[in-house]
């Protein structure tokens, strides 16, 4: 006799919900920076240089949690488009420091605008104490997490 079975309540689960609706999220923002030819780790790395002094590759693979060999391939590209420059440390030739360029705040600017304009879209549904309960609890998440939090 088949017995039937329960299904599984996995999609009911923080972690599943999190990370299906992240994925289709980051897919989404994907899909409108691309024609700037950024992905959204670029994105991200850019924004950490927007959000400190200049640091050199290693301390950004360690500030993002990264292996340093990504933020190295990430930092070509940008190079390549003119939006970070890196310059070696007069005081330790062996280390290059990253900074972003007036381009690159171009390009970071032009990345906030498709992320705003997919917030709207998928907040569209919400009511306004709901968007903002909503962008509280994920700013605790996010800290919790060790990430920026936007405030």
């Amino acid at each position: 006799m088949n017995e039937v079975k329960k299904p599984t309540e996995l999609p009911a689960t923080v972690a599943f919900r999190l990370g299906t609706v992240g994925s289709v999220v980051a897919d989404r923002f994907a899909a409108r920076i691309a024609d700037l030819d950024l992905k959204p780790k670029h994105a991200g790395l850019m924004t950490a240089l927007s959000h400190g002094e200049a640091a050199s590759q290693q301390e950004l693979a360690k500030r993002l949690g990264v292996a340093p060999s990504l933020v190295v391939a990430l930092a070509d590209h940008l190079e390549r488009l003119g939006a970070i420059a890196r310059v070696r440390d007069p005081e330790d030739r062996r280390r290059q420091v990253l900074t972003l360029t007036d381009h690159g705040d171009e390009l970071l600017a032009a990345c906030e605008r498709a992320a705003r304009e997919l917030d709207g879209e998928l907040t569209a549904g919400l009511r306004a104490e709901e968007r903002t309960a909503f962008l509280r609890v994920l700013g605790v998440l996010a800290a919790e997490a060790g990430l920026p939090t936007g405030e």
